[in-house]
């Protein structure tokens, strides 16, 4: 019974709406324009009534700061994202913004620490992008070597190298490419998330929740449950946990989130996705077969 009323509990505070601090009674003389006020913000130019000598600690949030770390919503974000993401995805699509970290500054420093984090600020100190481009660059060097001999004869003899040539534009096109992945990996994502976000706006427009939803409110949620997949896996990445593990984390936490922002039921939150990925794999498809067609009339001409 004790875990059970734990968890209505948590249950209960995952439903509940941000609290407030009551406003405090004490008289104060705002040091920026001159303005006497009770509260805890001056209501002429917003400064708090908490700014007074500067000390190490304050010195140290300001360094936080800079980085939006200082601010008490991001912290704030990082645990309901953790712990309440869909609820309070819809907490602030329904205007409790000021409780929480603005979303898009929150990517690009999110995506900047998980940078870092790849590529060495990690209890390893290993450069894991450096090494998923060696991987995939042996993948091709692997590729190269198990040509068949009598292949390698005909190129040597003057045979098909033309062939040989446009392949290796097409596998340094492809290497190029995938270095461009890596070291874009920001614009990447957020190119993606836009694809991503058509056809599951389609299936999650009419949602029980918000029966009205909008698609820049449903990329905003995107983005904010983005977020919450880089907090994990930058985790994850720092302790240099195996990349399988990883993998599997994003679908889990997408249907968790879109479940509790959406309102529907787990298993109408799986069918969205598994339909909406179905959509985009199928969009992909067509273009590879364009692809392969345009790559076999250039290698007949």
């Amino acid at each position: 019974m004790n875990l059970k009323e734990k968890y209505r509990e948590f249950k209960e505070w995952q439903l509940r709406p941000y609290q407030v601090a009551p406003l405090s009674q004490e008289k104060h003389t705002c040091a920026t324009c001159g303005t006497s006020y009770q509260g805890n913000y001056c209501p002429r130019c917003g400064q708090s009534s908490r700014i007074g000598r500067y000390s190490l600690k304050t010195a140290f949030l300001l360094f936080l700061d800079v980085w939006g770390l200082g601010n008490r919503g991001m912290f704030r974000s990082i645990r309901d994202l953790l712990l309440r993401p869909g609820y309070m995805i819809r907490d602030y699509l329904g205007g409790m913004q000021m409780a929480y970290f603005p979303p898009f500054k929150m990517f690009f420093l999110l995506a900047t620490l998980s940078i870092l984090v790849n590529s060495g600020l990690n209890i390893r100190g290993e450069n894991q992008l450096e090494q998923a481009v060696q991987t995939y660059e042996r993948s091709f060097d692997m590729n190269i070597q198990t040509i068949p001999a009598e292949e390698n004869a005909a190129v040597e003899s003057g045979e098909g190298k033309a062939d040989v040539e446009l392949q290796d534009r097409i596998n340094g096109s492809a290497r190029a490419f995938f270095r461009f992945l890596i070291d874009h990996q920001t614009i990447i994502e957020l190119v993606w998330l836009l694809v991503l976000s058509l056809p599951l706006y389609v299936l999650f427009r009419k949602c029980p929740a918000i029966p009205d939803l909008f698609y820049t409110e449903f990329f905003v949620a995107m983005v904010y449950i983005t977020n919450l997949m880089n907090i994990v896996s930058t985790i994850f990445s720092f302790f240099c946990v195996d990349l399988v593990i990883i993998g599997l984390l994003p679908p889990l936490l997408s249907i968790i989130a879109l479940k509790q922002l959406s309102g529907y039921s787990y298993l109408r939150t799986i069918f969205g996705l598994v339909a909406s990925f179905a959509i985009i794999s199928i969009v992909v498809m067509i273009i590879m077969v364009l692809f392969g067609v345009v790559v076999g009339v250039m290698m007949a001409v």
